[in-house]
């Protein structure tokens, strides 16, 4: 995955880990694995909006189902966007009903 710039050979993907893990320790985030970062990816991409077809094509997935199964994670952010807007629903719809009720006479 890594080609040497010397060798023109792989690079070994211990020396990749460490690397990864200086940069994160640099950074002053989390320790975590080189593929947990496709996972991050994957989730922070539906969490921002963008479709499962194309977060699928990105990780060079031809099934978007295995993506949706095996790299999405739903987050705290997510379902708290999700109720919200089956709040926001529900109380359009009770708004609605008032209006109905409501009888003027001339």
């Amino acid at each position: 995955m890594f080609p040497s710039p010397v060798t023109g050979g792989y690079r070994d993907p211990a020396s990749i880990t460490r690397r990864l893990h200086a940069i994160q320790r640099r950074a002053g985030v989390p320790q975590i694995r080189f593929h947990d970062l496709r996972h991050s990816f994957a989730t922070l991409s539906l969490e921002q909006g963008m479709d499962i077809k194309t977060v699928s094509h990105m990780l060079g997935h031809t099934d978007a189902g295995f993506t949706m199964n095996t790299y999405m994670h739903v987050t705290d952010n997510m379902q708290q966007t999700v109720a919200s807007a089956m709040g926001n629903l529900i109380s359009e719809k009770e708004n609605e009903q008032r209006v109905k009720h409501v009888q003027f006479t001339a």
